[in-house]
């Protein structure tokens, strides 16, 4: 029988057991693609037509239950993405084209790497893609795109013929020294020891000069985060983005609503001075994955060297009290290697509909790619590890 696809507007068409299923089945799963995830961003407004994010989630069967899915939306912008595509838009607009609206398969606002074409099998996935760019020629979409796919996906998108793009984040990865045993780290000092010098003396003079401004910090994970907890968090979280003329992507009830259904997916880090809260940073958490996702930050107090404290030391140190495996530092950003997080390749996946364009496009692509490469390698050249303590 031939493959059936539907596509949906509400994520809520599409049974949450069935969906969440198809994500647990997939190679590396995240919490943000949970169907409670998506629906919250739906119901609570902030990723709907109205935004410039119209779903189109589609569900692919062949008349023996649904067999794949993915979250797609029609954009009507490049907002929210983390894959920088404004040149590529105008571009289309100089040659008197349209680039918008554009499909993109992704997890709004979101750019931690894992499944997206949610399937049994590589067949699925398929005819998943097969779906996408159908959709995008019958609705006269310029393009369609897939943001931070995991391998499974990727390898599905290269035989389709997509265009791949490469990015760069920062992860660390709990792991002694010695790549023999690969053991990992026994404390955050075993961590910082492995370290050359000057970048050890340099984040134990940033943790000193939080304590000594007198702050301490409250862990609060899961059901542990009271709504006052959360209240305070999303006053921070608004604040940075309202301090860099921007407001922001997501609204107190989402959180609210995350809070409810995906409670076990927080961690959050409250800095207080004097028992007053002054700082939070809101981390992401898969315990059976052994991943934790830096996410939101912000602070009502500038005290120096706290943002580092409550994004990355405070983390990274109840990451290896707690055995997780790996911590995500989130998009860009080289400061990240000084405290360990080191750069790891991201991928992104084009289709154009105008051959012109595509031809352009994967000709830019190449010249990005190698520069990519040598960034990399450059990088990998200033890893603040001791000689010997990475591959």
């Amino acid at each position: 029988m031939a493959w059936q696809a539907r596509a949906h507007t509400d994520p809520r068409e599409i049974d949450a057991a069935t969906w969440n299923a198809l994500l647990a089945a997939s190679p590396q799963p995240t919490p943000f693609m949970r169907h409670e995830w998506l629906s919250a961003l739906h119901e609570q407004g902030c990723a709907t037509a109205d935004t410039g994010w119209a779903p189109l989630f589609l569900a692919v069967d062949k008349g023996q239950g649904i067999e794949g899915v993915c979250a797609l939306y029609l954009k009507s912008h490049s907002y929210g993405e983390y894959v920088f595509d404004w040149a590529w838009a105008d571009a289309h607009e100089r040659a008197g084209l349209r680039y918008y609206p554009k499909l993109l398969c992704a997890s709004p606002f979101t750019p931690v790497p894992g499944a997206r074409l949610l399937a049994l099998n590589d067949e699925a996935r398929q005819a998943l893609l097969s779906a996408i760019v159908q959709w995008g020629m019958e609705t006269n979409c310029s393009s369609a795109h897939l943001l931070f796919p995991n391998e499974p996906d990727e390898a599905a998108l290269r035989a389709a013929g997509w265009l791949m793009r490469q990015g760069v984040q920062f992860h660390w990865t709990n792991r002694h020294a010695d790549q023999a045993s690969a053991l990992p780290y026994a404390s955050f000092e075993d961590f910082t020891a492995s370290l050359h010098r000057d970048k050890r003396k340099k984040i134990q003079q940033e943790r000193r000069r939080v304590r000594e401004a007198g702050v301490t910090v409250r862990v609060l994970e899961g059901p542990q985060i009271g709504a006052a907890d959360w209240d305070f968090f999303y006053r921070c979280y608004e604040g940075t983005y309202r301090a860099h003329g921007n407001p922001p992507y997501l609204s107190r009830e989402f959180f609210r609503q995350v809070g409810q259904t995906m409670g076990e997916h927080w961690l959050m880090f409250i800095a207080e001075q004097g028992g007053e809260p002054v700082a939070a940073s809101l981390i992401g958490l898969d315990r059976p994955q052994g991943v934790a996702y830096g996410r939101y930050w912000g602070a009502v107090l500038h005290i120096p060297c706290l943002h580092f404290e409550l994004c990355y030391y405070a983390p990274l140190a109840w990451c290896i009290e707690q055995g997780l495996q790996r911590f995500e530092g989130g998009a860009q950003g080289e400061h990240k290697m000084a405290r360990g997080l080191m750069p790891v390749t991201t991928w992104s996946a084009h289709w154009l509909r105008d051959a012109r364009f595509a031809d352009a496009v994967e000709r830019y692509l190449a010249r990005e790619s190698a520069g990519i490469d040598a960034y990399v390698d450059e990088l990998n050249d200033r890893a603040p590890f001791k000689r010997g303590d990475l591959d």
